[in-house]
């Protein structure tokens, strides 16, 4: 699944600042734009992972997954 999300990002003095727009938490600071941008991909793919097996782990037994689009 290819999903896109946005990027807002800024420089602040010599730091690249960075959050992912659709998932709370998802912020780096890098200092270079190349840098934040990867460093974000990395911290995006692992929040996603993380919440995933989170909720995974409280549905407990007998349940399905059904994807849901917007």
């Amino acid at each position: 699944m290819n999903t896109e999300y946005t990027a807002v990002v800024k420089q602040e003095g010599e730091w690249w600042i960075g959050w992912i727009e659709e998932i709370p938490g998802v912020n780096c600071q890098e200092r270079t734009h190349e840098e934040l941008m990867e460093n974000l991909r990395v911290t995006l793919k692992e929040a996603l992972e993380f919440n995933r097996k989170d909720a995974l782990a409280a549905v407990g037994m007998g349940y399905a997954e059904e994807k849901i689009a917007i």
